[in-house]
């Protein structure tokens, strides 16, 4: 009997996968409503984290939103209205909780040390100081990363599931 790949109850709980996204990220694509960044340069990690927790939380919203409005216009017997989707995406997001989508901050560090020992990804070098660092002098300075060239040659295969690529 062959068993579907699928979990049985709620489906998939991610629209795209962490790794996926830093690298589409670094890359400077600026998918999933993430802004556009110079690949050369990279980005804080902080900043990395920040802006997957808010497109996994645009993706839900709109898969929220448009779920709900085809329902409607299923039940009102009329098409689908894109203004609508619009209103319910914002409605969504406003109720949505920041902790609630995705991982939790160590857990990221702990993914990105992962894609550092890959070699996927490189500390540039460049540090900043935070605000926690201009109130208290103790905390970690804001480390950018980059994309390296076997980030790049590396398959979507394997980006899709990093630690199969690092523990084989």
């Amino acid at each position: 009997m062959i068993l579907p790949l699928k979990p049985q109850r709620g489906g998939f709980l991610r629209p795209f996968g962490c790794a996926e996204f830093i690298r589409e990220y670094l890359l400077g694509k600026g998918l999933h409503g993430a802004p556009k960044i110079a690949p050369e340069v990279g980005a804080p990690q902080a900043e990395i984290f920040h802006h997957y927790k808010m497109a996994l939380m645009r993706a839900t919203a709109e898969d929220r939103a448009t779920r709900t409005e085809e329902k409607r216009a299923q039940r009102e017997k009329r098409k689908i209205k894109p203004d609508n989707i619009e209103k319910l995406i914002q409605v969504f997001l406003s109720r949505m909780t920041y902790k609630a989508h995705g991982c939790r901050y160590h857990s990221f560090v702990v993914y990105i040390s992962n894609l550092q020992r890959l070699k996927w990804i490189e500390f540039t070098n460049k540090t900043e100081t935070s605000e926690f660092q201009e109130h208290y002098h103790s905390g970690q300075p804001r480390k950018y990363f980059r994309i390296t060239a076997a980030g790049r040659k590396a398959s979507k295969k394997d980006w899709a599931n990093p630690l199969r690529a690092l523990y084989g």
